[in-house]
């Protein structure tokens, strides 16, 4: 082989090779952009849509079919969730404080809400709240990690540990 032949082999090489590789850096570049406008996505106020969880290979929707709640994050890095079966008891005596262990029980089983900092891991596609006060307690002062995804209104969170045990998925959409 003479030496421009060879000169053209090596080029057609460097071609191909940056012609196989550019793709696929720049669909990296668009996730890793994707990523970052994602998380602004997450600031806002959402309103609840569904809630499943799934335990030992059962799903159950434990707040029902139509469940309420709000999650509202902002830009400094707080956040406020509560969420509610829509079908709570009345406390037959008009007060909270004497509520019977029946209405006192399906209000605990019937609603989750906290408060707190969270923030966002945008490689992993996750954040974490940390929950200032809670009616969980459990969950007080240490970071719960979710995933989430958001994909126009719509903000889906997974958490792999959920307060009832198994896995939650959160379905939101954005408050207009």
């Amino acid at each position: 082989m003479n030496a421009s032949i060879r000169k053209l082999a090596a080029i057609s090489s460097i071609v191909t090779a940056f012609a196989f590789v550019t793709p696929f850096a720049a669909s990296d570049a668009c996730a890793q952009q994707k990523a970052a406008a994602t998380a602004k996505q997450l600031i806002g106020h959402w309103t609840l849509v569904s809630v499943k969880n799934e335990q030992d290979g059962k799903t159950t929707e434990p707040l029902g079919p139509n469940p309420k709640g709000l999650f509202i994050l902002d830009r400094s890095g707080r956040y406020a969730l509560m969420i509610f079966r829509p079908d709570l008891p009345k406390f037959a005596s008009n007060n909270r404080s004497t509520g019977t262990p029946e209405e006192n029980k399906a209000v605990v089983l019937g609603s989750l809400a906290h408060f707190g900092t969270y923030s966002v891991n945008e490689k992993e596609g996750t954040y974490s709240v940390r929950p200032e006060a809670s009616t969980y307690p459990n969950w007080v002062g240490i970071d719960q990690t979710r995933s989430f995804s958001v994909s126009k209104d719509e903000l889906k969170l997974t958490n792999p540990s959920g307060s009832r045990g198994g896995t939650s998925t959160l379905i939101w959409k954005r408050a207009k």
